[in-house]
């Protein structure tokens, strides 16, 4: 398989999840950043690879060896990032952009090594769970801190956006993996959040905090 392939499917596999209804050509394109009629093209080779099934107008869903196929890319993604992190001191908001170049690797002797060498994690440095060698993939129980109401006492176990930039922001504020977050209150007017982080008040917006992943304590 080519780079470009693989990376069709892991986007088709994001998009996919959660839902029983095909993805649209469209949306893949929106996630790609390619043109419709790119996507037709590359979904029609993945079709006669037995990788994805596509019927016009209906939308692309991934056949069983599809959704294995890309739930190993992620392992590799995954496993490469706890690497990075870990290992080279590689800050959270760094390792997504090296990961993506290392997930190519075809090797499954090296990624099983690498599995071992780092004990066998469950989750990467966003709190995204590592598929098994299996294909098989763990349910995290968590909800949006946007999700949550005034009162509430929850812990930070993920990030809905991976991208540097938010990332950046929570370490500004000092959010992490792991923290404890009480909700102050919640604003009837923007949503907007009062919270307060390992003891430092802070006010947060709908939109960060409808990319923070919680789970109630």
């Amino acid at each position: 398989m080519t780079y470009s392939e693989e990376n069709y499917l892991k986007s088709i596999y994001h998009l996919s999840t959660g839902t029983s209804k095909g993805v649209t050509t469209n949306a893949i394109a929106n996630e790609m950043e390619s043109k419709p009629s790119s996507v037709t093209d590359m979904v029609q080779k993945l079709a006669e690879k037995e990788l994805v099934i596509y019927i016009k107008y209906q939308g692309v869903s991934l056949t069983d060896k599809g959704r294995f196929t890309a739930l190993m890319i992620i392992r590799k993604h995954r496993l490469w990032e706890v690497f990075l992190l870990e290992k080279l001191d590689f800050s959270w908001d760094e390792v997504h952009d090296v990961a993506e170049q290392l997930e190519h690797i075809k090797s499954e002797k090296l990624t099983n090594k690498l599995e071992e060498f780092l004990d066998f994690p469950t989750k990467d440095p966003h709190g995204d769970p590592i598929p098994d060698r299996e294909g098989n993939i763990k349910k995290i129980d968590k909800k949006l801190l946007s999700e949550v109401e005034a009162g509430t006492k929850v812990i930070c176990v993920g990030v809905k956006d991976s991208s540097p930039a938010f990332l950046q922001y929570l370490d500004k504020q000092q959010i992490a993996l792991g923290s404890s977050i009480d909700v102050i209150n919640k604003e009837d007017f923007d949503m907007s959040l009062t919270l307060s982080v390992n003891d430092k008040q802070m006010t947060v917006s709908n939109k960060i905090a409808a990319n923070l992943f919680v789970k109630t304590l």
